[in-house]
């Protein structure tokens, strides 16, 4: 392969916020054309973008004939034979959310739990002389999930329309699907076992262990997963600009083992530090914390008489390593 080759779904809402991530991240996604299925990434040499289907995408990563390729993880558990020997999940992207699910009718009130489960499956198998039916587009996926939770009386019915409408039609005693927000299944008057949750799956850029990663590919490769790592990275992460009063020394927060307890108790990593910057003769310091610590933080500093605090969010966040690329590169050599 001459070029690095990056998949991406064709349509949908996977496109829409692929392009849109990427975007965001500063390499655009350039299709040829409305409807093209080629396209390249906006600043980065020598990849060339492929628009499939979700499934074909899948199933190109695992033959090795595509670098890198956007789809859900359920698609890649469920098409690709022991996926970690052929597919590396490099990054969670975020979007894309459904989890997949055993469903089963709320009529079912003794059913609390898989084990449960398969109490009835045997039960309905010895009353009926025949094994209880689970309709599902994830006949993989649903195999192993039974087989861990003793699950073996039951015959999968494979599903191609609307698999949460099996159980009324009389298709199927329960289902296994993929769900966003359980609003389907309980207008189906389907539920969840309390264990039944079988995959949380997202959107992953995945990687295939089976391509050739030449020179070409490794060097395009670093590129795009060092500005998908900085940008990731900044997602979860704000900047907090505290400042002190005139006179005020330099807090002892900010000396030895005060600087240690903040990284302990907030993840705060202190960043600049600008002596006499402010109007008024004080300092101003900067951190760098995880954005869910941001509201205790300020508001412990103020109380160690600090004056004013101000926070911004950050846009990208480089660092020395690009762990994302080392991981890669270390399968694939």
């Amino acid at each position: 392969m001459n070029q690095l080759i990056l998949a991406v779904p064709s349509k949908g809402r996977l496109e829409e916020s692929a392009s849109a991530l990427f975007t965001k991240a500063g390499i655009a996604l350039k299709r040829a054309g409305a409807r093209g299925y080629t396209g390249s990434v906006k600043g980065i040499e020598n990849i060339d973008v492929q628009y499939l289907s979700a499934s074909e995408i899948a199933a190109r990563l695992a033959d090795g004939s595509i670098h890198f390729g956007i789809t859900g993880e359920d698609l890649l558990r469920e098409e690709v034979p022991d996926l970690d020997s052929a597919v590396q999940l490099v990054l969670g992207l975020g979007f894309g959310r459904a989890d997949v699910v055993v469903a089963i009718p709320d009529g079912w009130v003794d059913v609390r739990n898989m084990a449960d489960l398969a109490e009835v499956a045997a039960e309905f198998r010895a009353k009926h002389a025949k094994r209880l039916r689970v309709a599902t587009k994830y006949t993989n996926l649903t195999a192993d999930f039974f087989a861990e939770h003793g699950v073996t009386d039951y015959k999968l019915v494979e599903s191609f329309g609307a698999t949460e409408a099996a159980p009324n039609s009389g298709a199927a005693e329960a289902i296994v699907d993929i769900t966003s927000t359980g609003a389907t299944l309980v207008a189906n008057q389907l539920r969840i076992p309390d264990d039944g949750v079988m995959l949380k799956s997202q959107a992953n850029l995945a990687a295939s262990l089976k391509a050739n990663w030449d020179e070409t590919a490794r060097v395009a490769s670093k590129r795009l997963l060092s500005r998908l790592a900085a940008y990731n990275r900044a997602q979860d992460l704000v900047h907090v600009t505290l400042s002190s009063p005139s006179g005020m020394a330099e807090p002892t927060s900010l000396k030895g083992e005060g600087l240690a307890a903040l990284v302990n108790d907030y993840g705060a990593v202190e960043d600049h530090h600008f002596a006499g910057a402010t109007s008024t003769g004080g300092n101003f310091y900067g951190f760098q914390l995880p954005l869910k610590n941001q509201g205790d933080f300020i508001e412990a500093m103020l109380q160690k008489g600090f004056s004013q605090a101000s926070v911004s969010k950050l846009d990208f966040v480089y660092e020395s390593r690009n762990a994302l690329y080392e991981r890669l590169l270390g399968a694939v050599l």
